[in-house]
Protein backbone atom coordinates (compact mmCIF):
# COMPACT_ATOMS: atom_id res chain seq x y z
CA UNK A 1 0.00 0.00 0.00
CA UNK A 2 2.82 2.58 0.83
CA UNK A 3 4.13 2.00 -2.41
CA UNK A 4 0.81 2.80 -3.94
CA UNK A 5 0.50 5.77 -2.33
CA UNK A 6 3.59 7.13 -3.12
CA UNK A 7 2.90 6.38 -6.84
CA UNK A 8 -0.52 8.15 -6.62
CA UNK A 9 0.98 11.11 -5.30
CA UNK A 10 3.55 11.20 -8.14
CA UNK A 11 0.97 10.97 -10.20
CA UNK A 12 -1.60 13.49 -8.98
CA UNK A 13 1.70 15.86 -9.12
CA UNK A 14 2.08 14.89 -13.09
CA UNK A 15 -1.59 16.38 -13.39
CA UNK A 16 -3.41 13.04 -12.81
CA UNK A 17 -6.76 14.11 -10.85
CA UNK A 18 -8.14 10.84 -10.83
CA UNK A 19 -5.14 10.24 -8.25
CA UNK A 20 -6.30 12.35 -5.98
CA UNK A 21 -9.64 10.80 -6.06
CA UNK A 22 -7.82 7.09 -5.42
CA UNK A 23 -5.62 8.64 -2.61
CA UNK A 24 -7.88 9.99 -0.26
CA UNK A 25 -9.66 6.25 0.85
CA UNK A 26 -5.75 4.87 1.11
CA UNK A 27 -4.66 7.53 3.57
CA UNK A 28 -8.17 8.85 5.43
CA UNK A 29 -7.67 6.04 7.93
CA UNK A 30 -4.27 7.25 8.98
CA UNK A 31 -5.32 11.06 8.60
CA UNK A 32 -8.12 10.31 11.07
CA UNK A 33 -5.62 8.40 13.56
CA UNK A 34 -2.98 11.51 13.81
CA UNK A 35 -6.12 13.88 14.11
CA UNK A 36 -7.18 11.84 16.77
CA UNK A 37 -4.23 11.93 18.66
CA UNK A 38 -4.39 15.50 17.96
CA UNK A 39 -7.48 16.39 19.29
CA UNK A 40 -7.19 13.62 22.44
CA UNK A 41 -4.40 16.85 23.74
CA UNK A 42 -7.06 19.36 23.57
CA UNK A 43 -9.28 20.80 25.69
CA UNK A 44 -12.54 18.49 26.35
CA UNK A 45 -14.67 20.68 24.96
CA UNK A 46 -13.07 21.89 21.67
CA UNK A 47 -15.35 22.49 18.84
CA UNK A 48 -13.50 20.60 15.80
CA UNK A 49 -13.96 16.85 15.36
CA UNK A 50 -11.32 14.51 13.80
CA UNK A 51 -13.27 14.42 10.70
CA UNK A 52 -13.72 17.88 10.37
CA UNK A 53 -9.99 18.49 11.13
CA UNK A 54 -9.07 15.71 8.36
CA UNK A 55 -11.36 16.95 5.78
CA UNK A 56 -9.98 20.76 6.60
CA UNK A 57 -6.31 19.61 6.62
CA UNK A 58 -7.14 17.53 2.97
CA UNK A 59 -8.06 20.55 1.54
CA UNK A 60 -5.43 22.14 2.16
CA UNK A 61 -3.36 20.06 0.70
CA UNK A 62 -4.92 19.45 -2.43
CA UNK A 63 -3.77 23.12 -3.09
CA UNK A 64 -0.27 21.83 -2.37
CA UNK A 65 -0.35 19.49 -6.12
CA UNK A 66 2.72 21.43 -6.66
CA UNK A 67 4.58 20.22 -3.79
CA UNK A 68 7.24 17.72 -4.25
CA UNK A 69 5.72 14.21 -2.90
CA UNK A 70 8.39 12.07 -1.58
CA UNK A 71 6.51 9.39 -0.37
CA UNK A 72 3.31 8.14 1.82
CA UNK A 73 5.47 9.57 5.51
CA UNK A 74 6.23 12.76 3.33
CA UNK A 75 2.42 13.13 2.77
CA UNK A 76 1.24 11.63 6.14
CA UNK A 77 3.68 14.54 8.01
CA UNK A 78 2.80 17.53 5.62
CA UNK A 79 -1.28 16.74 6.89
CA UNK A 80 -0.18 16.54 10.53
CA UNK A 81 1.82 19.83 10.12
CA UNK A 82 -1.08 21.36 8.23
CA UNK A 83 -3.63 19.46 11.55
CA UNK A 84 -0.95 21.53 13.53
CA UNK A 85 -1.42 24.86 11.95
CA UNK A 86 -5.43 24.49 12.28
CA UNK A 87 -5.10 23.70 15.42
CA UNK A 88 -2.74 26.65 16.19
CA UNK A 89 -4.79 29.07 14.27
CA UNK A 90 -7.98 27.69 16.26
CA UNK A 91 -6.55 27.74 19.86
CA UNK A 92 -5.65 31.23 18.74
CA UNK A 93 -8.83 32.32 18.00
CA UNK A 94 -10.18 30.92 21.03
CA UNK A 95 -7.50 32.70 23.11
CA UNK A 96 -8.29 35.84 21.57
CA UNK A 97 -12.06 35.29 21.35
CA UNK A 98 -11.36 34.52 26.02
CA UNK A 99 -9.47 37.34 25.68
CA UNK A 100 -6.38 35.41 27.14
CA UNK A 101 -8.51 32.44 28.60
CA UNK A 102 -8.86 29.10 27.80
CA UNK A 103 -5.84 27.56 26.11
CA UNK A 104 -4.97 24.21 24.62
CA UNK A 105 -2.83 21.78 26.15
CA UNK A 106 -0.77 19.04 25.16
CA UNK A 107 1.32 16.93 26.49
CA UNK A 108 5.58 16.09 25.53
CA UNK A 109 5.15 12.23 25.79
CA UNK A 110 6.87 10.10 22.80
CA UNK A 111 3.81 8.32 21.93
CA UNK A 112 1.45 11.08 20.37
CA UNK A 113 -1.25 8.98 20.59
CA UNK A 114 -0.67 8.25 24.78
CA UNK A 115 -2.57 10.21 27.49
CA UNK A 116 -1.33 13.53 29.01
CA UNK A 117 0.86 13.61 31.93
CA UNK A 118 3.07 16.19 34.17
CA UNK A 119 4.26 17.84 31.43
CA UNK A 120 1.17 19.85 29.69
CA UNK A 121 2.16 23.00 27.84
CA UNK A 122 -0.27 25.11 26.09
CA UNK A 123 0.05 24.27 22.35
CA UNK A 124 0.33 27.93 21.14
CA UNK A 125 3.87 27.39 23.56
CA UNK A 126 4.43 24.24 22.03
CA UNK A 127 4.44 25.67 18.26
CA UNK A 128 6.55 29.16 19.19
CA UNK A 129 8.94 26.53 20.85
CA UNK A 130 9.21 24.41 17.60
CA UNK A 131 9.40 27.58 15.78
CA UNK A 132 12.37 28.91 17.70
CA UNK A 133 13.87 25.64 17.68
CA UNK A 134 13.38 25.68 13.79
CA UNK A 135 15.45 28.94 13.56
CA UNK A 136 18.61 27.05 15.56
CA UNK A 137 17.75 23.34 13.84
CA UNK A 138 15.24 22.96 11.47
CA UNK A 139 15.87 19.08 11.34
CA UNK A 140 15.15 18.78 15.16
CA UNK A 141 11.54 20.73 14.50
CA UNK A 142 10.95 18.58 11.70
CA UNK A 143 11.71 15.63 13.74
CA UNK A 144 9.16 16.81 16.51
CA UNK A 145 6.53 17.42 13.82
CA UNK A 146 6.93 13.78 12.40
CA UNK A 147 7.14 12.03 15.45
CA UNK A 148 4.65 13.93 18.01
CA UNK A 149 1.87 15.46 15.66
CA UNK A 150 2.14 13.00 12.79
CA UNK A 151 2.96 10.09 14.85
CA UNK A 152 5.36 8.45 12.80
CA UNK A 153 7.92 5.62 13.93
CA UNK A 154 11.64 6.21 14.37
CA UNK A 155 11.78 4.61 10.36
CA UNK A 156 8.86 6.79 9.34
CA UNK A 157 10.63 9.92 10.14
CA UNK A 158 13.93 8.95 8.98
CA UNK A 159 12.28 7.67 5.62
CA UNK A 160 10.35 11.05 5.24
CA UNK A 161 13.66 13.31 6.36
CA UNK A 162 15.88 11.04 4.17
CA UNK A 163 17.91 10.32 6.95
CA UNK A 164 19.24 7.18 9.43
CA UNK A 165 17.10 6.22 11.92
CA UNK A 166 19.92 6.70 14.64
CA UNK A 167 19.66 9.78 13.40
CA UNK A 168 16.63 10.64 14.31
CA UNK A 169 16.96 9.25 17.52
CA UNK A 170 19.82 11.51 18.38
CA UNK A 171 17.70 14.41 16.66
CA UNK A 172 14.31 13.24 18.37
CA UNK A 173 16.35 13.06 21.93
CA UNK A 174 18.51 16.59 21.66
CA UNK A 175 14.83 18.41 20.29
CA UNK A 176 12.92 16.89 23.45
CA UNK A 177 15.62 18.51 25.47
CA UNK A 178 15.64 21.67 24.60
CA UNK A 179 12.34 21.68 24.13
CA UNK A 180 11.07 20.48 27.62
CA UNK A 181 13.86 23.08 28.98
CA UNK A 182 12.75 26.20 26.77
CA UNK A 183 8.67 25.02 27.85
CA UNK A 184 10.12 24.63 31.74
CA UNK A 185 11.59 28.20 31.84
CA UNK A 186 8.45 30.18 30.21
Amino acid sequence: MHNRVSQLLLDWRAGNPAALDQLLPLVYDELHRVARAHLARERSDHTLQPTALVNEAYLRLVDLRRLDWQSRAHFIAMAATTMRRILVSHARRHRAAKRGGGAVTVTLQEDAAAGADEHSVELIALDEALSALAELDSRQSRVVELRYFAGLSIEETAEALAVSPATVKNEWKMARAWLFNRLAGR
